[in-house]
């Protein structure tokens, strides 16, 4: 590791003693809901991939240039079914949702693309052009994506993102690729803490709010969760924690969410279970990500 690659790491944070964040209404904790919107974006031999994906509700490593069926339709579960199972579920009880949409898809799913021009409940972060991993690009292509990616949301929804999250992780230039860009305002790309924080990106301070892959429904197809039980114990467990805790110090919970996966009926029976519980709960800010950026970078 160089001198500068360590400089870029952060093992201190804001330590033991957090900043007081001053959510609106004095809140304990802002709890933010993500769904992801990558079905149809996904790697796919159709659209000139090598190789589709290999996570479903079974794993399996076709032979390169040979289609899964049983996969693609897992993922065009969460288009035809899953989003709107989801999206009804928050509209019902008025809660915000950050969706994190891959434009492609969108491209692909007009009535979503049409729903989401006028959700303004709802915020559009976006997830790259596609469903990829950035890291595997050059610097060029990746800057290349950037663009298409913001131009194509516009295109699709009218509206104008202004945060940015990648597939799991970024590269070593997205951030800087982003201030170049100029249009997003903050990041997601980081699981380091339960708060936003700032960083330097070549000299200018920009606002990181923290994602999650632990309150997340990937686990489902991961192994660790089996069934809507064990997701809603888990949030509860996170949110306790944190709402406890955010009586001396406020904190931030992410639940990220995935229209294929936790769509399903009996999983998604559990995440309703969460939202009845956390709805009847004093001091809770139900927030998008990019209110919680607007909240540090205002105060």
């Amino acid at each position: 590791m160089t001198a500068e690659e360590a400089s870029e790491r952060d093992f201190v944070g804001y330590g033991r003693c957090p900043p007081v964040m001053r959510w609106p209404g004095g809140a304990r904790i802002a709890v933010s809901f993500v769904i992801n919107l990558e079905e149809g974006a996904e790697q796919s031999v159709l659209d000139g991939d090598s190789y589709g994906e290999t996570l479903g509700e079974v794993t399996r490593a076709p032979a390169p240039g040979e289609r899964d069926l049983a996969m693609e339709s897992f993922f065009e579960y969460g288009s035809r079914a899953g989003v709107w199972r989801l999206i009804d579920l928050f509209d019902q009880f008025g809660l915000p949702v950050s969706m994190y949409a891959c434009p492609v898809a969108l491209q692909r799913n007009p009535e979503l693309a049409a729903y989401l021009s006028g959700a303004m409940q709802h915020e559009i972060v976006c997830h790259g052009y596609r469903w990829e991993e950035v890291s595997r690009l050059t610097r060029e292509t990746e800057r290349d994506h950037i663009h298409q990616a913001y131009e194509l949301l516009k295109t699709l929804t009218g509206r104008v993102p202004t945060g940015w999250y990648c597939r799991y992780a970024p590269s070593v230039h997205t951030r800087k690729l982003l201030v170049e860009h100029g249009g997003f305002h903050y990041d997601c790309d980081s699981y380091a803490d339960d708060l936003p924080y700032f960083v330097s990106v070549d000299g200018q301070k920009w606002c990181v709010v923290p994602h999650a892959l632990d309150a997340n429904d990937i686990k489902f197809w991961r192994g660790g969760f089996a069934k809507g039980d064990d997701f809603f114990s888990y949030l509860k467990d996170t949110f306790d924690c944190l709402y406890r805790e955010g009586a001396e110090h406020p904190k931030m919970m992410t639940i990220s969410l995935h229209c294929r996966i936790v769509g399903r009926p009996a999983r998604a029976e559990g995440l309703r279970r969460f939202v009845e519980y956390i709805s009847g709960i004093e001091n809770v800010w139900f927030a998008t990500r990019g209110q919680i950026a607007d909240s540090l970078m205002n105060s």
